[in-house]
């Protein structure tokens, strides 16, 4: 099942999307849940009784949001490909590399990607997002896969001036409107534990990053377990996994992103996550 949250008008709701078609869960449950993220605490996902003809809009009809518009916590990984690594001329660390990212930091699919006056260097970082659906504290990695809602993909847009300035990663990460979420979650129940999912950002059309899932340092459970023995995860935390090999930063000559430019996240068994640049 496909969850996203859109706006409608000036309407901010969330629902479900079959066949190009989106039925708003938020009427549907007579405004029960106010959010994605409430949904997703207090209900029961997989019991979702839904069909075609609850549909009420076209995908064109609705502007997506970021899947969870307000999660409590965005957790980044960094460094959790091997090629990725190698082109950071970094060494393997035993322990996940882990920074925030601000909820206004994120976009929606189709939303403008935003290259702040104070850069020329804005990079991707075509990732895999975890969305979690059950509360924990120290889960262990035999129980991770029993905490995750779903997943989505995730443009890590970074700021690289701003990143570098300092061994901090935080300022470089959080430009508003500079993180891609989206198009929507897929449930976990229409990806099999341990599946493995290949991943691919392409700029204008040109494939700049090529990897899966298989190839990740740390697994979804190792990062789960991990992240939850310092803080509880909650319902609508993200977790982002990691970007492969390809980023501009480390290319020869470097690219970074443009006014105008098309940036594409895909994911298999999820969808592709799309943005253009808008220059501010």
């Amino acid at each position: 099942m496909k969850l996203v949250s859109f706006c409608h008008g000036e309407i901010e709701s969330f629902g479900a999307v079959i066949d190009n078609g989106v039925i708003d869960l938020k009427k549907k449950f007579n405004n029960e849940f106010a959010d994605l993220k409430t949904f997703l605490e207090k209900a029961n996902v997989e019991d979702l009784n839904i069909d075609v003809n609850d549909v009420q809009y076209s995908l064109n009809d609705v502007t997506l949001l970021p899947v969870i518009p307000n999660p409590e916590k965005v957790v980044c990984v960094g460094l959790n490909y091997h090629a990725h690594v190698e082109e950071c001329g970094e060494t393997t660390t035993e322990t996940p590399v882990i920074f925030f990212r601000y909820p206004s930091s994120q976009i929606g699919h189709e939303e403008n990607l935003v290259l702040p006056r104070e850069s020329s260097q804005l990079d991707f970082e075509g990732e895999i997002a975890v969305i979690i659906g059950k509360k924990g504290r120290r889960i262990s990695e035999e129980d991770a896969y029993n905490h995750i809602a779903g997943y989505a993909c995730y443009n890590d847009g970074s700021v690289r001036d701003w990143q570098l300035r300092t061994s901090q990663w935080a300022p470089g990460k959080n430009f508003d409107g500079t993180g891609g979420f989206g198009p929507w979650m897929v449930t976990k129940e229409d990806i099999k534990d341990d599946e493995v999912l290949s991943l691919e950002t392409r700029v204008n059309g040109q494939v700049m990053q090529s990897s899966s899932t298989n190839l990740l340092i740390f697994s979804i459970p190792k990062l789960i377990a991990f992240i939850s023995t310092f803080t509880t995860l909650k319902p609508g935390d993200v977790i982002v996994t990691g970007t492969p090999g390809g980023v501009g930063l480390k290319r020869e000559p470097q690219m970074f992103l443009k006014d105008g430019d098309v940036v594409e996240i895909e994911v298999s068994k999820i969808g592709t996550l799309r943005n253009t640049v808008k220059a501010e």
